[in-house]
């Protein structure tokens, strides 16, 4: 699919999603609860494709500890599936940071939503956090590009944030 989204780096993927007419609102609009799945499904996508078909990272432990998104204009709905950019704005120890953009079908580059996801690898066995193998970080530094900068990062006066610890 197409990456030629705005302020999405090279480095993203970009998977089509589909929009369910179920995910409007009472203003036939997407619910911006919807966004959230729109997100874990092209993560779910991404981590196949950046970690191998061969692994299930998910199945071996990574848990969401945040979630953000900018809300930029009503997404309509489209028979077409949504476009979901994904790369990886960071990397700290045991956590990642995940930055997304959510644009419309093939033909319409609007981004309707911007969105942050920080997830922790996680030791299902010991359940407790667990550092981020070489392999884990080298798929990582392959899809990685700028962290996304939402407008309450903005409104703190933070700039461009860190990687999450």
């Amino acid at each position: 699919m197409s990456t030629s989204l705005p302020d999405v780096p090279g480095s993203a993927s970009v998977f089509g999603i589909t929009v369910r007419w179920s995910d409007l609102d009472a203003y036939a609009h997407v619910n911006n609860v919807q966004y959230l799945r729109l997100l874990e499904e092209a993560r779910v996508y991404a981590f196949k494709e950046w970690f191998g078909q061969g692994r299930d990272v998910i199945d071996e432990g990574m848990l969401v500890v945040s979630q953000a998104i900018d809300y930029l204009l009503p997404m309509e709905f489209a028979y077409a599936p949504a476009r979901v950019a994904v790369w990886c704005g960071g990397v700290a120890g045991a956590s990642f940071e995940l930055g997304y953009a959510v644009a419309g079908p093939e033909g319409d580059d609007t981004v309707y939503a911007r969105g942050r996801v920080t997830l922790v690898a996680y030791d299902l066995r010991e359940q407790r956090p667990r550092r981020l193998g070489a392999e884990e970080r080298e798929a990582l530094a392959a899809v990685s590009g700028p962290a996304v900068v939402l407008r309450s990062d903005r409104a703190v006066g933070g700039g461009a944030r860190g990687a999450a610890s």
